[in-house]
């Protein structure tokens, strides 16, 4: 990561680069991990337009400081948006691990949001069920869990209050990045995963039924690295969310982060079939065959109708 470099532009003298990794983001200020240490960041110029877990190349300054001037090309990038607006949250991931709880209760639509926007990357989705040890809400929650399950979705069972040791082990090596609702619980599994994170945490607000806010911006952590576990690994935990807008996608690329509607695509007797009540429609086929679960359709429809909307608002997309 600390390979010097040397750049020379006309009429300007030659100054040197380093490689850093940014581990967190907020407004216009990173801060970013290089061989000299952590370093706190501005880019070069108005725009800024970097996440965490961007890999960039840096001109260390006096203080502490750097200036970012180049980013290295990302692998993926997880990014939300409505009709005007984008919210960049972490790049180059290979989990975008999904936290959810027996309490309080969690959004199956937001599940399957978070689950499109990184099947639309390449990323990996991989749901954790937390606060097993509350098990009055448990089979409930178990139940609101298990279209996905059939999906193929790995679902891992955690109580991050007694330690997370599975969750610990699947996370090994990996990428990762923890999304999902207030309340859920991402801080104090990041907090068991890696305990010297010390994540601030807060009590949930029972009569909401949600979590009072407690991560303000979206942090990387390097994960512990013992003998028998990979090396390289890093989690970041993100700001509680309730909504996870995807404006950017087109309908037709919406439903390919679909699985179960992949093997019907392009089957329709029309080509242009809006999947309504089209005759010959081969998604409302399979609806009615049982191949798509009536709650992922309903899913599907919900995030199509405001993809629809946001681009009426706003034709540039």
């Amino acid at each position: 990561m600390s390979r010097m470099r040397k750049r020379t532009h006309a009429g300007t003298i030659a100054e040197g680069r380093i490689d850093g990794l940014i581990v967190a983001a907020f407004g216009r200020h990173y801060e970013v991990d290089t061989a000299r240490g952590r370093l706190q960041c501005y880019p070069r110029g108005k725009k800024s337009s970097y996440a965490c877990g961007d890999e960039v190349e840096l001109v260390p300054g006096g203080d502490g400081q750097g200036v970012i001037e180049a980013l290295h090309p990302r692998r993926n990038l997880l990014w939300r948006s409505d009709a005007f607006r984008e919210k960049l949250i972490a790049s180059n991931l290979s989990h975008l691990v999904i936290v959810v709880a027996t309490e309080p209760g969690f959004s199956d639509l937001l599940v399957s949001r978070c689950i499109a926007a990184a099947e639309s990357q390449g990323i990996v989705p991989l749901i954790v069920l937390n606060k097993v040890d509350l098990v009055v809400r448990l089979e409930a929650a178990r139940r609101q869990l298990e279209p996905f399950r059939k999906l193929g979705y790995e679902v891992v069972e955690v109580s991050a209050l007694q330690g997370a040791d599975a969750l610990r082990a699947r996370l090994a090596g990996l990428q990762a990045i923890f999304v999902g609702q207030s309340g859920m619980g991402k801080s104090t599994l990041t907090n068991a995963i890696v305990p010297e994170a010390q994540a601030a945490t807060r009590e949930i607000s029972d009569a909401l039924d949600s979590g009072k806010h407690t991560t303000t911006f979206a942090r990387l952590y390097r994960l512990p690295v013992t003998a028998d576990e990979a090396a390289g690994g890093w989690l970041i935990d993100s700001p509680g969310l309730q909504v996870f807008g995807l404006a950017h996608l087109a309908a037709e690329d919406l439903a390919e982060t679909f699985v179960e509607l992949r093997p019907h695509l392009g089957r329709c007797r029309f080509r242009d079939c809006r999947h309504d009540s089209e005759p010959g429609c081969a998604l409302l086929g399979a609806l009615e065959a049982g191949a798509i679960h009536p709650r992922r359709w309903e899913h599907f429809r919900a995030i199509r109708s405001e993809i629809a909307a946001a681009r009426r608002l706003n034709p540039g997309w």
